[in-house]
C-alpha cells in the first residue's frame, strides 16, 4: 500500500498495471452503495414512524406476576384489577379467568407490557398478539379486535413450575357496555 501511494503520489512515473480498471471498481463500487443507502433511508423513516404512533384510543398497562396478570387502564383513573385462573370451569380447563380484561370492538388498543418477577409472554393467537413482559422493561403493542367474542390466550413462556396457570381473556364489546362496565366497576 505504501509502494503505491508512494509511486503515484509523488513520483510521475506511473504504473499501468496497479490503475488499469480503477474507474469500473470505483463505479461498481459507489453505485450499489448509493442504491442502499436510497433504500435505507425510507425504509428507517417509516419504520420509526411505525413504531412513534401515538393515535390510540385506550391504554392498558399488563404486568406479569408469578400466576395472575393485573390490568391497569391508564385513560380511568383507579381502574385496575387482578386476573387469576378459575380451577373449577368445566368448560375451558385451564384458560377461563375471574376477570376478563374488557375492550371495545374497532378501536384502536395499546397495550403496555411488563413484568413484576420474571419474563412472562402475554399472548392471544387470535388478535396477533405476543409480546414478551420483561422486567424492568416496557414493551407495547398496538391492536384492534374486529369482532364481538372471546379472546383466550395464555403466557407462552417457560417462566416457571406453573407458568401454564397465567390464561388470559379478553372481551370484545359494544362502547357503550364498555362504557357502562367502566362506571359501574
Amino acid at each position: 500500500m505504501i509502494y503505491i501511494i508512494f509511486f503515484i503520489f509523488f513520483n510521475n512515473f506511473v504504473n499501468r498495471k496497479i490503475i488499469e480498471g480503477q474507474l469500473i471498481e470505483i463505479i461498481w463500487t459507489i453505485i450499489p452503495i448509493l442504491f442502499l443507502i436510497f433504500l435505507a433511508i425510507p425504509s428507517l423513516k417509516i419504520l420509526y414512524l411505525v413504531d412513534e404512533l401515538n393515535r390510540s384510543d385506550f391504554s392498558i398497562k399488563v404486568l406479569g406476576h408469578q400466576w395472575y396478570w393485573r390490568y391497569e387502564y391508564n385513560d380511568f383513573k383507579g381502574l385496575e384489577f387482578d386476573s387469576f385462573i378459575i380451577n373449577n370451569s368445566e368448560e375451558f380447563r385451564l384458560l377461563d379467568v375471574d376477570n376478563y380484561l374488557i375492550l371495545p370492538k374497532r378501536y384502536h388498543i395499546r397495550l403496555l407490557v411488563n413484568s413484576i418477577d420474571v419474563i412472562h409472554s402475554f399472548a392471544v393467537p387470535r388478535l396477533g398478539i405476543k409480546i414478551d413482559a420483561v422486567p424492568g422493561r416496557i414493551n407495547q403493542v398496538r391492536f384492534e379486535i374486529e369482532r364481538f367474542g372471546l379472546y383466550y390466550g395464555q403466557c407462552s413462556e417457560i417462566c416457571g413450575v406453573n407458568h401454564r396457570f397465567i390464561p388470559i381473556v379478553i372481551e370484545s364489546t359494544r362502547l357503550i357496555k364498555f362504557l357502562n362496565w367502566i362506571k359501574n366497576f
